[in-house]
């Protein structure tokens, strides 16, 4: 069996070397081609190293691949995974910082809120380009896998405008399928669970164990779990308050909806800093920034240690590799998966990605017909779908009052700023990120004089005297404490695998 897989953006340790050892865990998957391909040329060769070490003390006979050179890399692909982080650590931090200094407390802002919409910005913008090599050079109907957040928005825009069937792929549900079936008593393949929404508000509208529904047990057993009723205060009330438990993290959550995180005085109710994800301000930008610094620090050990081994004990619940397989050999595959709704989800529109269960076999990828989500859920995910659809199509056309009306219609970032703030957090964004923005090339221009006319003025608003919730970022001196610890942080493509509370 052969075919050719490019992976873009593999200079992402986390990810690139979790999904391509996924991957070589499936036998006939050991003959295929496979390129890498990146625009940072240290980050590729480092992680490009260590999955061909992996693959030669493995006794696989594939050679790596890898170039600088999108097209090259693509050129006759069927299957190209995307995890690429347009901007990098220096846009990310553009993404949570500036919307900070309007009030504007994020957790991790890379789907929704502020910093979620100008990263699609970014985003889109790159993908279409992806998209047009792809149809130019790679195998007639290849598919994309993106992991790239957002997630939502992405997809959106390769299947509408990009011309390449994509599928937006997250490990959000797993993660709370997990944690459900803990704070039920079971273990994980115990509980069969149903989730429908969009991305990042995926709701568990079934939860099973032995074909007993147990959505009714949910509330309780989390109120009563000592852990979880520090760590999940979120999830908790939006599950009190709308029936279903969401797939996303306490933190995550908290920034797509407007009521959690609009009031300093308010935000370290809900919180819990045992872990970043639970909700610390800028708590992923600050893992990432020192998984990075680690992963430089520490490379010649990885180099060093064992290389991983191709079994299936250590295969992942990333969909990415499961879903080539169920293409390949047949292997029927059940996920949950991002797809355009096309009528998936009744009461949610047609045009818009919804992450709904999915069926993989050698016929294709086979999505189910979900019918109405319960109506507080629909509407939740309906606000955030008329946010995400403006920010698409004002990426896609470089509309600035499309994105001007996205941030206002965004829940958080509505619930904390006046419009004046808004078209000022715009403006300096925009100016920010100008390397990744070309096709507000012409709007960056004017932004500079729209700030220099509010300095002139008198209009200008100076920022907030607010710094969020913070845990201190660790140096590398500090993290060779626990090497352990960062490694783990470095390696994982979730960097939210273990949420311990505060002690």
């Amino acid at each position: 069996m052969s075919f050719k897989l490019a992976v873009i953006g593999a200079g992402s340790v986390g990810f690139t070397r979790t999904l391509f050892s996924d991957l070589m865990t499936v036998p006939e998957f050991r003959n295929i081609e496979v390129a890498f391909t990146d625009i940072n040329q240290h980050n590729l060769d480092m992680v490009t190293t260590l999955c061909q070490r992996d693959l030669d003390e493995n006794g696989v006979p594939i050679h790596i691949h890898a170039t600088l050179n999108r097209r090259e890399a693509l050129q006759g692909a069927r299957y190209i995974i995307n995890c690429v982080r347009i901007g990098m650590l220096e846009g990310f931090e553009t993404d949570v910082e500036i919307p900070l200094k309007y009030g504007v407390d994020q957790c991790v802002a890379d789907t929704l809120c502020a910093g979620g919409i100008f990263y699609g910005q970014r985003g889109v913008a790159a993908i279409l380009d992806f998209c047009k090599d792809i149809r130019e050079v790679s195998e007639p109907g290849a598919i994309m896998l993106n992991y790239a957040n957002p997630n939502a928005m992405m997809t959106w825009a390769a299947n509408k405008y990009g011309g390449v069937q994509t599928i937006g792929l997250c490990h959000g549900v797993q993660g709370g399928h997990q944690q459900l079936a803990k704070a039920l008593g079971y273990e994980q393949k115990e509980v069969d669970i149903i989730c429908a929404g969009i991305n990042h508000q995926t709701w568990y509208i079934s939860v099973k164990h032995n074909g007993e529904e147990l959505l009714d047990r949910i509330l309780p057993a989390y109120e009563q779990d000592e852990e979880l009723s520090r760590t999940e205060k979120v999830r908790i009330d939006v599950l009190r308050n709308f029936g279903y438990y969401s797939t996303e993290s306490n933190g995550h959550l908290s920034e797509y909806v407007s009521w959690y995180r609009k009031r300093p005085e308010e935000v370290e109710k809900w919180i819990d800093l045992g872990s970043w994800i639970n909700g610390e301000t800028g708590g992923y930008l600050r893992v990432c920034r020192e998984g990075r610094n680690w992963f430089e620090e520490d490379y010649p050990n990885w180099l060093a240690e064992p290389a991983r081994q191709y079994v299936p004990e250590n295969r992942s619940q990333e969909h990415g590799s499961y879903i080539i397989e169920g293409l390949e050999t047949g292997r029927v595959y059940r996920g949950h998966f991002n797809v355009m709704n096309n009528g998936c989800i009744t009461n949610l529109p047609d045009e818009c990605v919804v992450e709904v269960p999915g069926y993989v076999d050698a016929n294709g990828v086979n999505i189910p017909k979900v019918g109405d989500l319960p109506l507080g859920c629909a509407a939740i995910c309906s606000q955030s779908i008329w946010v995400q659809r403006l920010a698409v199509e004002a990426a896609v056309a470089g509309d600035i009052a499309l994105l001007r009306q996205a941030l206002l219609m965004d829940p958080l970032t509505g619930a904390v700023c006046t419009p004046p703030e808004i078209m000022q957090m715009c403006d300096e964004m925009l100016i920010a990120g100008a390397q990744w923005l070309p096709q507000y090339a012409g709007e960056i221009e004017r932004a500079k004089e729209h700030m220099a006319q509010r300095r002139a003025n008198g209009t200008y608003i100076a920022p907030r005297d607010y710094k969020g919730v913070r845990v201190h970022e660790k140096t590398v001196e500090e993290m060779r404490e626990n090497r352990e610890e960062a490694r783990k942080n470095a390696a994982e493509a979730d960097k939210a695998k273990e949420r311990p509370a505060a002690k």
